[in-house]
């Protein structure tokens, strides 16, 4: 197959979604297919909506020779109108891959509503759809219905690789010391480090520390305010902040972790619980998005309503208070995590997808 695949920036950013793009390249290559990346520039918003109007880029796409065109659907408002000039010009399907809806985010009513307006325009103007979970399913289904050709392929297990054995988890979990508490993800208001940081000022500073991985460079003023909470709670010398790094290099710190907490106000799915599953570690997470689908509340992992400070702090207290609890909660998130399928298997149905799309 000749594939085309639309995104902004680079297909190598640290993000969860470019992970999934990445990966789905990298098999495709390796199935013999070829893929030609078209990548937009990071704009803001407004300006993402001018890219409708470049004929520059609707001629590159039209010029490739191609049997399918994927398009990430981050990329939505600068194709919502592009794809109605070009979809009559050309033979080949439009796939919109689709990790999570902008519109879900939590923000301000009036700007979801544009947002919305504009996502739902654009779903229009495809002819099928990748899901990464059941509940970006259902989001794009309440605005534009089922009847699109799509198939839902969760992100593989293996992003990185644990070789942890249940012994080590166990005696992890058992030593003494403060709970060892990981964040991964990008420093932006959606992840809700700032409620982590405000739920931890309520427990007994010595009984836990925090390590923090992700890029400070995403939302330079976000990352200002952290730093900030951190100083003004006088919590500095409890919180690291290390800033992004490559996956290899998170081994370490998921192996040397006790659990992960990330209390995202919302995710398409979630692939950092996932990792983390993989070396034992029990993830927090919230109630919005597709969590649900990865942590059984109480089991391997917690689920606490977007911005809940206080149900936030005891949940971390109860595994602060009872390692015998985190022993039990550490060995089902492994077994969470060998249950789920691999990167090849979710590559190996979109694959299988795109065939039939272009039968």
């Amino acid at each position: 197959m000749n594939v085309g695949l639309v995104i902004y920036g680079s297909l190598n950013t640290l993000t969860g979604g470019y992970l999934y793009d990445r990966r789905l390249v990298e098999y495709l290559e390796a199935q013999g297919d070829h893929v030609r990346v078209f990548s937009l520039p990071w704009r803001n918003y407004l300006r993402h909506l001018s890219d409708n109007l470049s004929a520059r880029f609707l001629n590159s796409v039209l010029a490739a020779k191609l049997d399918v065109l994927l398009q990430d659907e981050l990329n939505h408002p600068s194709l919502f109108w592009l794809n109605r000039r070009l979809r009559p010009r050309v033979h080949y399907p439009v796939v919109s891959v689709v990790h999570h809806l902008r519109s879900r985010e939590l923000r301000g009513d009036l700007q979801n509503r544009l947002y919305r307006l504009v996502e739902r325009d654009y779903l229009g103007t495809v002819d099928g759809f990748v899901f990464n979970s059941r509940t970006t399913r259902s989001t794009v289904e309440e605005l534009v219905g089922d009847k699109m050709p799509s198939v839902t392929a969760y992100p593989g297990k293996d992003s990185v690789k644990g070789n942890i054995e249940r012994s080590r988890i166990e005696s992890r979990a058992l030593e003494e010391g403060p709970l060892r508490i990981l964040f991964v993800g990008s420093l932006i208001p959606r992840k809700e480090l700032h409620t982590l940081i405000a739920a931890l000022s309520k427990l007994p500073p010595d009984n836990w520390r925090l390590t923090v991985i992700g890029s400070l460079e995403t939302d330079p003023a976000y990352s200002r305010r952290i730093a900030r909470d951190i100083e003004a709670l006088g919590l500095g010398g409890r919180i690291t902040l290390l800033g992004s790094m490559p996956m290899s290099d998170l081994v370490d710190y998921y192996s040397g972790s006790h659990i992960l907490a990330v209390p995202s106000s919302y995710e398409g799915f979630g692939i950092v619980y996932l990792e983390g599953m993989g070396f034992g570690l029990p993830a927090i997470a919230s109630t919005a998005g597709a969590a649900h689908e990865i942590i059984t509340d109480e089991k391997d992992g917690f689920l606490v309503d977007p911005g809940d400070v206080e149900a936030l702090a005891a949940r971390i207290d109860a595994l602060c208070r009872d390692r015998a609890r985190l022993v039990r909660m550490s060995l089902a998130a492994l077994e969470r995590n060998a249950a789920h399928p691999t990167w090849t298997e979710c590559a190996q149905t979109i694959r299988k997808f795109l065939q039939e799309m272009i039968r």
